[in-house]
């Protein structure tokens, strides 16, 4: 069985986690500001949707962007491939199959996580999407479903899926459970278990192991780089985005901007995108978090939320809200 290509070490040390209205090409441009290292992710495309929707939306894709995957749903291997394959052809460095969205519509649709507890067609999948895509193909999964408690059975997904040729795991560390919890409660109520993440990289040093999953703080995330080869980064990169910044630097080398430098740096596309006719708030939605826990970071995001909205709304918006900064726009890192 053909492997997928390999992705380079460095390339999985950080990353921001697809998450469903939240990871467009706009969040991903910004992030790409914050951590020019870092690896993005779409928000989960079925591969229907690729095949037959829109993909000048759907798969709309900066060049600033690279390196960035894209994320497939779906549990038809043909169907499949065939979605890798256009991915490819409109430039991700990457394909990753979603085996962890716990949702009730995702299911219903027969992927996501309930794909854990059929693993012969996770392989046949991942096999299917090798041969088609000449980018890596990798996956993102949870431990288990529902009240699966033992190690030798996520083991044996992942041996399963690793004989496919897939060589990169995104392991969101705690079970997902397909009955009685919301998504965000799936997010929050199983309990974390990053043991797992590391014993698996412990037993197959020749696989790729990202940890996803709860990480919040600069020191949780330089204390699970010490096991694994990289960290995922979900809520926390986008409600305190100023951390990806910080964990860059720190991983990567380069010095510490301040707030207001990173986001002027954002304005040329901001202003790119004005141009077309998009508002202003599809764009600063996703720089609202960006100086929570500052002075003056309440009042930040009350002047983007009340006026982004609003006919006519320009960079000039931006400045004003910078201006309830202190100091004014120029606020120490």
């Amino acid at each position: 069985m053909p492997a997928a290509p390999t992705i380079a070490a460095d390339a999985l040390r950080l990353s921001v986690a697809p998450m469903m209205d939240w990871t467009d090409t706009h969040c991903r441009v910004f992030h790409r500001v914050l951590a020019p290292n870092a690896r993005l992710y779409t928000e989960m495309v079925h591969a229907n949707a690729v095949i037959h929707g829109d993909r000048a939306k759907l798969l709309a894709l900066d060049p600033v962007e690279h390196p960035v995957a894209l994320q497939l749903g779906g549990s038809d291997p043909a169907l499949l491939a065939q979605a890798a394959r256009i991915g490819c052809e409109h430039g991700f460095d990457e394909i990753n199959l979603n085996v962890g969205c716990p949702s009730d519509r995702v299911q219903a649709g027969r992927f996501g996580a309930c794909l854990m507890r059929e693993p012969g067609l996770v392989a046949d999948s991942v096999a299917a999407m090798i041969e088609a895509s000449p980018a890596p193909v990798t996956v993102k999964c949870r431990l288990g479903v529902d009240d699966d408690q033992h190690y030798a059975t996520f083991e044996a997904f992942i041996d399963r899926i690793a004989a496919a040729g897939c060589r990169v795991f995104v392991v969101h560390a705690r079970n997902a459970w397909l009955k009685g919890l919301s998504p965000k409660e799936n997010r929050e109520v199983p309990p974390l278990r990053y043991d797992w993440a590391y014993r698996l990289k412990r037993e197959r040093p020749p696989l790729q192991v990202v940890v996803n999953g709860g990480i919040a703080t600069f020191e949780d995330a330089g204390m699970h780089l010490a096991h694994a080869d990289g960290v995922m980064l979900g809520r926390a990169a986008y409600h305190t985005p100023y951390l990806l910044h910080q964990l860059d630097v720190a991983w990567f080398g380069g010095h510490l901007r301040t707030r207001a430098e990173l986001l002027r740096a954002f304005r040329p596309h901001v202003e790119a995108w004005l141009a077309q006719g998009i508002a202003l708030k599809h764009v600063t939605r996703h720089v609202l978090g960006l100086f929570h826990g500052e002075r003056g970071g309440r009042a930040f995001r009350q002047v983007l939320s009340e006026g982004a909205h609003k006919p006519g709304a320009d960079w000039a918006l931006v400045e004003v809200a910078l201006a309830h900064t202190d100091p004014p726009g120029q606020l120490a890192a």
